[in-house]
This record gives C-alpha cells, sequence and structure tokens, in this order.
C-alpha cells in the first residue's frame, strides 16, 4: 500500500522515485530560490551590526595599530554591540576572548577592553 505524497513546494501529487519531494525542477528550484531569500534577510541586518563593529573597532585601532587598552565608555559611546560577535574561545585566564572578524576584543574590568588586530 502506498501513501499520496505531496509536493513540499505545490502540494501536488508526486509521482516517480520514493525519496522525491517536489513535483517538477520547478517546484525544486522556486523552494530554494525562497529559502535563499529569507536566509538572506535574516543575515542582512546581522552582518549590518557585525560590520558596524568592525568599522569601529578599526576606526579606535588605526591602521597600523595591532593592540589597544581602551576605557569601555569609547565603545559604548560608538554603539559597538557587544554581542555580536563572530567567535569566540577562553584563553588560559579563563577569561573570554571575543572576535569580531580580523579582531578581537576582551573585557578587563567594567572599565577597560583590550582589543587586538588578528594578522594572518
Amino acid at each position: 500500500m502506498s501513501t499520496l505524497r505531496l509536493c513540499k513546494m505545490c502540494q501536488s501529487p508526486i509521482s516517480g522515485r520514493r525519496d522525491k519531494i517536489y513535483c517538477s525542477n520547478r517546484c525544486k528550484s522556486d523552494y530554494h530560490e525562497k529559502l535563499t531569500k529569507v536566509t538572506n534577510i535574516a543575515s542582512a541586518s546581522i552582518d549590518k551590526i557585525l560590520h558596524r563593529n568592525r568599522s569601529t573597532l578599526l576606526e579606535i585601532m588605526g591602521k597600523n595599530g595591532t593592540q589597544k587598552k581602551i576605557p569601555k565608555t569609547v565603545l559604548d559611546s560608538k554603539k559597538f554591540n557587544f554581542t555580536y560577535i563572530t567567535h569566540y574561545h577562553i584563553n588560559s585566564q579563563n577569561k573570554f576572548v571575543n572576535y569580531v572578524y580580523d579582531f578581537s576584543w576582551m573585557v578587563f574590568s567594567d572599565q577597560e577592553v583590550l582589543i587586538k588586530r588578528i594578522k594572518k
């Protein structure tokens, strides 16, 4: 006894292989186009925040700077968003080192932040 299978995109009946999930190449293509569009919309706002954070760190560090300790209020005044990072790790002193692309930053206290440029 076979069960009626419906297209993931248009809900039309599917014939053919048992593992088919779309009724046609057009439905398969439309599904993936919509998925890509939704993903791009969701990630655009996050990317904007990450790029702004990176620009802020670059502005503070300067063109050739590699490391700088600054008051946390400087980042606060520039609307740096501390919750958006690209990745992190915990160093040997059990402190979080946060990364925004090619920059890292670490909170030393409520008053100071250490910023470093990551050279490749």
